[in-house]
Formats: structure tokens, sequence, C-alpha cells
């Protein structure tokens, strides 16, 4: 049985070496970071997952972002990842787990209610209700797969139908 934890509890040197295994030393590199740059996580809603003999098995984190519509103007949302299962463990329900902890933070405990979203795939992260349809016109800082751009959110019609994904500085011209 895993034990879920907050991840600020957990060494950072140890988290940054299950990412590096299960990403690759290059993620830095990766889209997601582009979009979240200078931000720091939102640690209310990032977690561990230690398995029975208190083994970093995952982590879950989320991020403030934004998506700038065409005026500029920036609209908050929440940008959930990295989810990291060791490889030799996964399909185990770690990033299950994880996810729903994740989201029932969203919303809790005087944190936004704000919509979500994250780049991975669809079939898996279906089933809390991601879809990529409300993302079709957004745009990305760096190469992404746009069926991968997924977005969960309580009323899509909110969402501007195009956009660029960045950091959120809470102002406009981010």
């Amino acid at each position: 049985m895993a034990a879920l934890i907050p991840l600020s509890s957990i060494d950072a040197e140890l988290v940054e070496a299950l990412l590096d295994r299960v990403f690759g030393p290059d993620r830095h590199a990766r889209t997601a970071y582009r979009i979240r740059t200078g931000m720091q996580p939102l640690d209310a809603l990032c977690f561990a997952a230690l398995d029975e003999d208190d083994y970093l098995v995952a982590t879950i984190q989320a991020w403030p972002v934004a998506l700038g519509d065409r005026q500029g103007k920036p609209h908050p949302l929440i940008m959930i990842g990295p989810v990291a299962v060791l490889p030799e463990r996964q399909g185990e329900g770690f990033g299950q787990a994880l996810m729903a902890a994740c989201l029932a933070g969203i919303g809790a405990n005087g944190m936004p209610r704000l919509p979500q979203v994250l780049i991975g795939d669809a079939d898996y992260y279906g089933r809390w209700d991601f879809t990529a349809g409300p993302a079709r016109g957004w745009h990305c800082p760096g190469p992404y797969e746009q069926e991968r751009l997924l977005v969960r959110c309580d009323n899509p019609a909110i969402l501007p139908e195009e956009g660029m994904l960045g950091p959120w500085t809470g102002r406009a011209g981010h």
C-alpha cells in the first residue's frame, strides 16, 4: 500500500533523480518546462508516493500557468505534471492515486477551482475528464503534439478558443 505525502517533505535531490530516471536528463528542454518557466509549483497540489518500504516511487506536481488570448489577457490555469512513476512500478496504481490526490485539492482549502491543462496521453487522462477538444486552437512554446494537449474544465465555454500557454505572472503581457 502506497503512502502519499507532500512532495515538499522529500529531499529535492531524490525528486530530481526520479524525474531524470523517468524522463531522462534532457527533460528540462521539453515544452512543458517552457510553459512553466520561472514558476514555483503549487505545493498544496504536489505529492510523492512511497511504497511499503518507504521508497520514493512516484511524484506529481502542479504549476500556475496561463493561456494568453489574442488581446494578451491571461486566463489562469493549473498545469498538472510531471506525473512520474518509476518504470518498474508502473501499472501498480501510483499514478492514479497521485492524480486523484492532486485533482481533489483543486478547489479545496482555499485553492481556486481553475481549469487544468497537461501534455499527455488522452486514453490515460481521459478517465479524469481531460480532453483535447477545448485546446485545439491553443499553442505552446516549443514542439508538442496537438492531440496530447489536454484540458479539464467544468465549463469549457469559458476558455478562449485560441491562445499561447506560458507562465502565469498574474498580469497581462506575460
